[in-house]
């Protein structure tokens, strides 16, 4: 803690020069005269003048770095280093034709990575822009909302519980002022914030200081602002989290399967050389050719293609009206199996009217009507759409009421009190969760009249609720008390003696086309399980009008006696949490997750941020609380499931098209690779030569790089995608060898059936192998038959252009440069009648194994499912996953 106590180093420009260092030390009055601001606030003029001074209220932690910096990242790639040695070894020993095409390639794939990652990274930054954090600021006296970003030193801000603080500063008024600031001292619990200097304290100490970063939790304060950007105490934070960052879940992936490629290439380099020496080759011409074998089974392209498919997921899922602030959440979001969201506005349609006011007998009151309108009309914290509709109710004249004073909301109590006094004197107007209310009441209104509570009461008031309830309205408690003139401020011993009044209940009607979407998601292998503080009953009146199979309920009461064990026992099977706070909502995500499952959160309220931070997936609305919209990973700019089932089609697609390159790129170079290294060995001459097999493996790459645009089957978006290396190595070695097999008989073909030369040989295997690797696109890219698959127009036409320049290569002075000849005509026809009796027998092939794999292999790769000895590759990342904390058509 001593670090993050130190006083900040000063930034020239970035404050006025009269704001004391220690500036959390000192007392507001000092602090508005150094700043020239006073309790109302910045004028206009000032503000804007102070902007320009100061710069805009933003951290930029995650800025670009220098171009060197991410040029020296990809040199680090595995799949990098192959190529670099060849290029080096190729230099060194004088081969420097191969040697620029080596470095030709290397730098051509890292110019297009970095070119699309910038590319990406902007894209990313201008729909994240879409989503604006406010703040409610005084400027001239008067309270507007603005962009937390123009924000500056000496304006005054408003906080109410769910306000996210947008920058440091001191309090100038509060009232039980709580606040969460995990993100600064890692304390999870919330802290208490009050007026008043204190010399001695460091600044996440000091209990009159509020920072950047931090949410507020309950209560209300005025704030003056004394540090912005990165001057503020998270902007320090940040600055060093963004030089150490660590390596991300996805990156590591990526990393895991260059290095098995990585083995695969060091053991082909080494058997070359082996066999080399053995039958006596020249050395440097065998190691050149060893060298070659592993560039070509490198598939160097792979960070631009999955950077290709992230950026065409993020734009197309933009088209859906999903902004996208963590690009590696696209590969999350196919492989979510749960999603857990919250009822109201997801499930119903949100727009809350008061449909009731009722005494415990379930008769209109009048009472109850006016208690909740001025409860809701004089509050000034957390505002709800419950509070909206109790004003647009209206019915009630709040003119003769003056607030005195007000115990704001908070997810602890869930209630608020709010001390008033009019002509017959001062009242107390409590509103909140039902169970709470009636509990914190000794008597009811019978008519008029306060009378002590009895068993029949009781039971009457519990089983109006029930009825409520059961109807499918949400319910409030509504109570009051008459105090005497010495009551100047409303405290939580006060909330102990009420009369209740009865219930405000609310009608949130479901939504239309929720049930339509619900099922559409559980088709998909997505299951539904509803996060709410809503009662039980409420809850499955809503389930049932959409046709929500209810396979179990746990309580927030039951949920407290759980230990985690035994919590992720409950959570599997249950699909209904009620009357959980948000703790609890947090302790069913980390549940969840703990069992293997991939967990998306759908929520919008404050309460739902610590939920959205645990979730491998965290989604919130435009619309949100700005803490909510902070932990956010995805932002919904349309409300409902139905914009969501599109997310998370479009994030399957975006894995099925990544995936596809790496399943052909292996395959593919694996049959070419073994084929070579074969050749090296049987044929007294290398069947290709170094620059050949480069200029090939280039030309597929090129073709390769189409993909991502690429549409993929039905089957493809129809479950939850997961990385899965064992499918990639047995997909490897089986579809390899039948390239291979073909590869052998053209070598027998083009010696013995037609004579060639070794530079016809040579020229000959260069067509056929590139041509059966881009046509093997087309049947590989499918799981079904490859005729009923429809490609994008664009990979055929890329196709189509490599295809050609390949037979036309020999005919132009280029071919020359890299040892090509012009051959016969029926050299052409030959080798075009193996290229497709080698497509039809990988067609065949390539079906029987999607049978077999997809048919018996375990599809779902969760934790529970992955028996010892089996899928052992991917066990490191469910591992790590397990342990990380935050954070019908036939073709779609």
């Amino acid at each position: 803690m001593a670090a993050a106590q130190a006083t900040p180093a000063r930034i020239e420009g970035d404050a006025p020069e009269d704001v004391p260092d220690d500036w959390w030390r000192r007392a507001p009055g000092e602090l508005a005269a150094a700043l020239g601001s006073s309790a109302t606030g910045l004028s206009g003029t000032q503000a804007q003048a102070r902007l320009l001074a100061c710069g805009p209220n933003r951290i930029d932690a995650g800025a670009r770095g220098p171009w060197f910096s991410e040029v020296a990242r990809r040199l680090r790639n595995p799949l990098v280093l192959v190529l670099v040695a060849a290029g080096a070894a190729s230099l060194a020993t004088g081969e420097s034709t191969s040697a620029w095409i080596i470095g030709g390639i290397v730098l051509l794939s890292m110019a297009i990575d970095l070119v699309q990652q910038r590319r990406a990274e902007s894209a990313a930054a201008a729909l994240a822009a879409q989503v604006v954090l406010t703040a409610r600021v005084l400027r001239d006296g008067a309270e507007v909302a603005l962009p937390v970003e123009q924000i500056v030193p000496g304006d005054v801000v408003r906080l109410a519980a769910g306000s996210q603080v947008a920058a440091d500063g001191v309090l100038l008024q509060a009232a039980d002022l709580f606040v969460q600031q995990a993100a600064l001292s890692g304390e999870p619990f919330p802290v208490e914030k009050r007026v008043g200097a204190e010399p001695g304290a460091g600044i996440e100490d000091a209990a009159a200081v509020v920072l950047m970063g931090s949410s507020v939790i309950s209560g209300s304060a005025l704030v003056l602002v004394c540090r912005t950007g990165r001057r503020a105490q998270m902007g320090e934070l940040a600055h060093l989290v963004s030089t150490a960052r660590g390596e991300l879940a996805f990156d590591r992936d990526l990393r895991q399967f260059g290095s098995f490629i990585l083995r695969l290439a060091v053991f082909l380099v080494l058997f070359v050389v082996l066999v080399g020496g053995v039958l006596h080759r020249p050395w440097l011409e065998t190691l050149l050719f060893a060298l070659a074998l592993a560039v070509g089974i490198t598939p160097e392209l792979l960070p631009m293609v999955v950077t290709l498919c992230l950026l065409g997921g993020a734009r197309r899922m933009a088209d859906e009206q999903v902004i996208v602030k963590r690009m590696a959440a696209i590969h999350d979001l196919g492989a979510m199996d749960v999603l857990c969201t919250d009822k109201t506005g997801t499930l119903t349609e949100a727009h809350i009217a008061l449909a009731r006011h009722v005494d415990i007998a379930g008769r209109d009151s009048a009472g109850v009507l006016q208690d909740a309108f001025l409860n809701s009309h004089f509050g000034t914290g957390l505002r709800t759409p419950l509070e909206d509709a109790v004003l647009a109710h209206g019915g009630v004249d709040a003119g003769g009421w003056r607030k005195l004073h007000e115990v704001p909301f908070d997810f602890e109590r869930r209630r608020v009190s709010v001390l008033l006094e009019g002509a017959a004197g001062r009242r107390l107007c409590v509103k909140g969760a039902p169970a709470d209310i009636l509990r914190l009441c000794d008597r009811y209104d019978d008519g008029g009249v306060a009378r002590p509570w009895s068993e029949a009461s009781r039971a009457q008031a519990q089983a109006t609720l029930a009825n409520l309830e059961t109807a499918g309205l949400r319910v409030l408690g509504v109570a009051s008390s008459t105090v005497g003139p010495e009551v100047t401020d409303a405290r939580l011993g006060d909330e102990a003696t009420l009369v209740f009044g009865g219930f405000a209940a609310f009608l949130d009607p479901p939504k239309a086309d929720a049930a339509r979407t619900v099922r559409k998601l559980l088709a998909r292998g997505v299951h539904l399980k509803v996060l709410t503080g809503d009662s039980e009953l409420v809850t499955r009146h809503v389930c049932a009008a959409l046709g929500i199979r209810v396979r179990g309920v746990l309580l927030g009461s039951e949920m407290a006696a759980l230990d985690d064990r035994a919590l992720a026992h409950r959570a599997q099977k249950a699909n209904l949490f009620c009357r959980v706070d948000p703790i609890q909502k947090n302790r069913v995500i980390r549940a969840l997750r703990a069992r293997g499952h991939v967990v998306g959160y759908l929520g919008d309220g404050i309460n739902d941020a610590p939920a959205l931070h645990s979730a491998d997936i965290g989604m919130s609305v435009d619309t949100a609380a700005d803490p909510a919209r902070a932990a956010a990973d995805l932002i919904l700019l349309r409300h409902g499931l139905e914009v969501l089932a599109a997310a998370v089609r479009e994030g399957r697609r975006t894995f099925a098209n990544t995936r596809k390159y790496i399943l052909l790129g292996t395959s593919s170079a694996f049959g070419n690779m073994v084929s070579m290294a074969a050749g090296a060995v049987l044929l007294p001459f290398l069947p290709m030569l170094p620059v050949q097999i480069l200029l090939n493996n280039l030309l597929y790459d090129v073709v390769s790089a189409m993909l991502p645009m690429d549409r993929v089957e039905a089957a493809e978006v129809r479950g939850p995608q997961h990385w899965d290396m064992v499918l990639v190595r047995r997909f490897m070695l089986v579809i390899g060898p039948v390239s291979s097999l073909f590869d052998l008989l053209t070598f027998w073909l083009l010696l013995q059936g037609l004579g060639a030369t070794p530079a016809q040989f040579q020229s000959g295997w260069f067509i056929e192998s590139l041509a059966t690797q881009v046509l093997a696109v087309f049947v590989i890219r499918t799981r079904g038959p490859a005729l009923h698959g429809r490609p994008h127009p664009a990979l055929v036409a890329c196709a189509g252009a490599v295809l050609a320049v390949a037979a036309l290569l020999p005919f132009t002075p280029a071919g020359a440069m890299f040892g090509l000849v012009v051959l016969p005509a029926h050299f052409y026809a030959a080798l075009a009648a193996t290229t497709i009796a080698y497509l039809l027998l990988l067609e065949a092939v390539k079906r029987r194994f999607h049978a077999v794999w997809h048919g018996h292999a375990p599809r779902a790769m969760t934790a529970r499912q992955v028996r010892p000895g089996r899928l052992r590759s991917v066990r490191p990342v469910l591992e790590a996953e397990a342990m990380r904390q935050p954070r019908e058509r036939r073709l779609e």
